[in-house]
């Protein structure tokens, strides 16, 4: 989860484009940081997840309150944040990646994802992109995780802009926003997948069978009482399902669950993007 280790072994070591980066250890380094990548510019602590800590640096106040954020949302001992470039992208993916012991390693259907504050409001699969787009994505994540070593899932992100396929982020682990694949959209979800080649059982393909997506179910007040209502309504919808994750404690932001709707492969994505959109909106958290 180090993001210091992954974008160097990524942009120093394999030579993989990635945005404009540098390191910062103390309030005054960042400033320097922000100054040489320019603004604006992303600020994320070395460790963390789920978009903690990470903020956008558009003028020169933000900077203070950046560092100071980022240290909030670090997980460890490690005091540095890496400051990233923008990068002008057209979309953003995730390109589930299967490292097997004695096999070939896997990729599934590229997912596309939003985020806000950093982190994943809905993913889709498949994502729309170029075959060119796909074929350079998949090569990195070979690289990248055959580097790495290892059998299992890895999520791998990727800004795909005019001018080629932008090596993002990894997660040694099933993603966030693969969480899509409990649609049905795989012959394996992202978890089974990982436990098979874990287990070291081989894994001859994976076929993208339907289309899917999914999206966020949001907790609003900080609680340690929660209750939930409008899961019948879920429960009643065609082509729909959700995953409640059981957390005993809300926070603003928090994930609590996921809407998941699938259709055909012929359907249109953006349509299977608003169904899974409204069905989360029918869950109501009560604090």
């Amino acid at each position: 989860m180090n993001r210091k280790a992954i974008r160097d072994l990524a942009a120093k070591e394999l030579g993989l484009k990635t945005a404009k980066y540098q390191y910062a250890t103390t309030a005054e380094e960042l400033q320097k940081a922000v100054t040489e990548v320019g603004m604006p510019c992303v600020v994320k602590p070395l460790m963390s997840s789920s978009g903690k800590g990470q903020s956008t640096i558009k003028v020169e106040a933000d900077i203070e309150k950046a560092w100071k954020y980022a240290l909030e949302g670090s997980r460890g001992d490690v005091v540095e944040v890496i400051v990233e470039a923008f990068v002008n992208f057209n979309s953003e993916i995730t390109l589930l990646t299967v490292t097997q012991r004695n096999n070939p390693t896997l990729f599934c259907a590229p997912i596309g994802h939003r985020q806000e504050r950093g982190d994943y409001q809905e993913s889709w699969q498949p994502a729309l992109i170029s075959d060119a787009a796909l074929f350079e994505a998949q090569d990195m994540a070979e690289k990248v995780t055959e580097a790495l070593g290892g059998a299992g899932i890895f999520g791998v992100e990727f800004f795909i802009a005019d001018d080629g396929v932008y090596f993002s982020e990894l997660s040694p682990r099933p993603h966030d926003t693969g969480m899509v694949t409990l649609a049905g959209t795989q012959n394996f979800n992202q978890f089974e997948l990982h436990l098979r080649a874990v287990l070291g059982f081989p894994i001859f393909e994976i076929k993208l069978e339907k289309a899917g997506a999914s999206a966020v179910i949001l907790a609003k007040e900080n609680s340690d009482r929660i209750t939930y209502s409008g899961l019948e309504k879920i429960a009643a919808l065609p082509k729909a399902d959700f995953r409640i994750f059981g957390k005993k404690t809300s926070r603003p932001y928090r994930r609590m669950g996921v809407a998941l709707t699938y259709d055909t492969l012929e359907t249109p994505i953006e349509e299977v993007v608003e169904k899974a959109k409204s069905a989360a909106k029918l869950i109501t958290i009560k604090y």
